[in-house]
């Protein structure tokens, strides 16, 4: 906390000398900013996020760009609330609200993208360099995207219409031989308008272990490249094309010194027309297919294949909607979709399909000038769990014109994955074993046919039904307020509870000493806490924001074992034992009790420079259970709270180019044992033209 304190103190000695520096102010920046930060993800409508009932908020190009950003988990880092999660498998998923990233849709563009070999989808594989504006709605939205969103909604939105021929190349270079270079491309005219997109991303890895022989991460590269095709028929119709295809290579060398090659291949179409049927109605059609393909092999010294695997995953997903607006104050929307996914994978049971179909609808009111009311709900039906009804509701009032209340219940439900219903996997060297749900009953007397089985822990009959999903009430309570020109404070109290929440069980004993583990429906889990962010204009050339959450996350069994005093520490150094109190229940693993961002732009436009500085802390959280009482309690061992300072600076030239310079991580905050996904210090540079 001291570093954090220290490091918004830099923050502000820093820029305090200019406030008097300018004084004209930009009206054409301004407007353009008004534009930036409408939204649609919140509502699937077009929406001011200042005017919205639900906690959202949006990233725009303009920030993207001052801190020269590369990947979606550099931004997301520095958003309140958030925070990327390195997992076992070398992805880096994102947190919210206390959920991880397996309750968290990912979209581009309204679209979702797949590849959650492990639950985690990698925010690393997406580049920001064609990105519009980031969305973030927080709490459940099943209402409107169904499973996967119960945790909430992350959309990058990227450029649609363009007038004219207008480019863009730019190439980073940073410590760790990182190179990411970009090309664009948009021209626009009466009624079409096209762009095309390439990018190469590169590093050499980096280790933080010196002492071991593998790489924290290995050397990579991968490039994406994406377009689109826009053609207005006629005044009401239109009609859009666009495609997205993604390829990473990377070495892989396992802690014998045995090497391969894991390979990533991805790729997205979209066809989506849109027609007025009158000044009221509106209509769209959208077909949307993707596949991701990941492939990985592990080969001795002789060449001679040790391990290898593949996941191959597709998804077909049609959705028709309306928007009808009976006025200004009152709006509908409502969609049916079809939604079909296929995974091919080793150490799978089966080659599972999913089909589902839905539906929803959503009201959007406003009444008396200053209360804004949204209900909505949408009906999933799914061939392998039950159908799920998603309700959602949620209101503001304006009070003044500088006070506001809002607040949203919304009911949230993720789905059982395939890992979960068909995982079939025993580790060769080990010798445990993890079961889908599904996959569980027949293994297991499988394996006691062979004689592997020494006992039944769970008995075979829990298997007899279906997994449940997993479901979450959401509630959120905020409060605006503008109490001076340029100066908004944005507060949300919430809470979700989750219940049939799927945890890996221990269901059998093995002859070699070793489980069997599935899947099963077993914890209650709720989260609250509070979030704040700041954002104040402190004069045309000054901007101020700064965010603080305050989260806590628990799982309802274990408070009842605390509460009950069945659970007990062994002190390091008496060895005995004694009996831990509620108090001493920290609650789950990887959530930590408070995180804070602080940031300053600073733009000079006279001089075509912009300069900021940001800090984001995060307090101390667990990763493991060290005393072995199966609860996360005071007494375990915690990573240590921490401090990242990044600073960036950029100067135009000519109009069309631009030279950036900064610095991430400036304290070279690393730790090896727990944070993978944090280098150390990174000094890059950046050049950009555009015409």
């Amino acid at each position: 906390m001291r570093s954090f304190l220290f490091s918004i103190s830099l923050i502000i000695s820093c820029f305090s000398f200019s406030q008097e520096v300018q004084k004209k102010t930009d009206s054409t920046h301004i407007q353009e900013q008004k534009l930036e930060e409408v939204m649609i993800t919140a509502t699937r409508t077009y929406r001011q996020v200042s005017s919205l009932p639900l906690p959202a908020q949006i990233v725009t190009k303009k920030e993207i760009e001052a801190i020269n950003s590369v990947r979606l988990s550099d931004i997301l880092n520095e958003q309140t609330g958030l925070i990327t999660i390195p997992d076992f498998g070398g992805g880096e998923g994102v947190q919210m609200q206390g959920f991880d990233s397996q309750y968290i849709l990912i979209l581009i563009d309204g679209v979702p993208l797949v590849g959650r070999s492990a639950g985690t989808l990698d925010m690393n594989r997406i580049t920001l360099g064609n990105v519009k504006q980031i969305e973030v709605v927080k709490g459940a939205s099943s209402s409107l995207y169904g499973s996967e969103a119960l945790g909430g909604v992350i959309n990058i939105i990227t450029e649609k219409k363009f007038d004219g021929l207008h480019g863009s190349v730019n190439y980073r270079f940073s410590d760790y031989n990182v190179h990411d270079g970009n090309l664009a491309l948009t021209y626009g005219a009466d009624k079409i308008s096209v762009k095309g997109f390439f990018n190469r991303y590169s590093s050499d890895g980096y280790d933080l272990n010196p002492l071991d022989i593998t790489n924290t991460v290995d050397p990579f590269s991968n490039y994406t490249i994406s377009s689109q095709l826009r053609y207005e028929w006629s005044e009401k119709t239109a009609i859009l094309v666009s495609g997205r295809y993604y390829d990473q290579k990377q070495e892989v060398v396992s802690s014998a010194g045995n090497e391969g090659e894991g390979n990533l291949e991805e790729w997205n179409a979209r066809v989506k027309i849109s027609h007025s049927f009158s000044e009221k109605t509106k209509g769209y059609l959208d077909i949307y297919s993707t596949q991701y393909k990941a492939e990985e092999f592990l080969q001795g010294t002789n060449g001679e294949k040790l391990d290898e695997s593949f996941f191959d995953q597709r998804l077909q997903l049609p959705e028709a909607r309306m928007t009808y607006t009976v006025n200004k104050n009152h709006s509908f929307i409502g969609g049916v979709g079809w939604k079909n996914e296929r995974l091919e994978r080793t150490s799978f049971s089966d080659n599972p399909e999913f089909n589902s179909q839905y539906v929803y609808v959503q009201y959007d009111g406003h009444f008396f000038g200053k209360l804004n009311v949204i209900p909505g709900f949408r009906f999933d039906n799914h061939s392998e769990y039950a159908s799920h009804f998603s309700p959602k509701i949620a209101l503001r009032y304006n009070i003044s014109d500088r006070v506001a209340v809002k607040t949203s219940v919304g009911v949230g439900f993720k789905a059982p994955d395939f890992r979960q219903l068909y995982f079939d996997f025993t580790n060769s060297s080990v010798g445990y074993t993890v079961l889908g749900y599904n996959a569980a009953p027949t293994r297991i007397r499988e394996l006691q046919a062979l004689g592997l089985i020494n006992r039944i822990v769970i008995p075979l009959t829990e298997f007899d039904g279906k997994l449940k999903s997993e479901s979450s009430v959401n509630y959120n309570l905020g409060l605006v307020y503008k109490p001076i020109e340029g100066l908004s404070v944005d507060i949300n109290a919430f809470r979700n509870d989750l219940k049939d929440m799927i945890e890996t069980q221990v269901i059998a004993n093995k002859t070699n000493g070793q489980n069997v583990f599935s899947y099963q429906n077993i914890s209650k889990v709720y989260t609250y806490g509070i979030e704040t962010n700041v954002k104040y204009k402190i004069s045309p050339s000054i901007l101020f924001t700064a965010g603080y959450q305050l989260l806590y996350a628990k799982d309802k069994e274990a408070q009842e074992a605390f509460e009950n005093g069945q659970v007990f520490a062994r002190d390091p150094e008496t060895l005995s034992a004694f009996q831990l109190s509620e108090k001493d229940y920290f609650g789950l693993l990887n959530r930590s009790r408070h995180m804070i961002n602080g940031k300053i732009f600073y733009t000079h436009p006279r001089w075509k420079l912009n300069t900021n500085i940001r800090a984001t802390y995060r307090s101390k959280y667990g990763l493991f259970d060290s005393n072995n009482n199966t609860y996360l309690d005071d007494y375990d061992v915690f990573v240590e709270d921490y401090v990242i300072l990044d600073w960036a600076i950029n100067k135009t030239i000519y109009e069309s180019y631009t030279m950036s310079f900064g610095v991430d991580n400036i304290f070279d905050y690393t730790d090896a044992a727990n944070i993978s996904n944090l280098p150390g210090r990174m000094v890059y540079g950046k050049v950009m033209f555009k015409f």
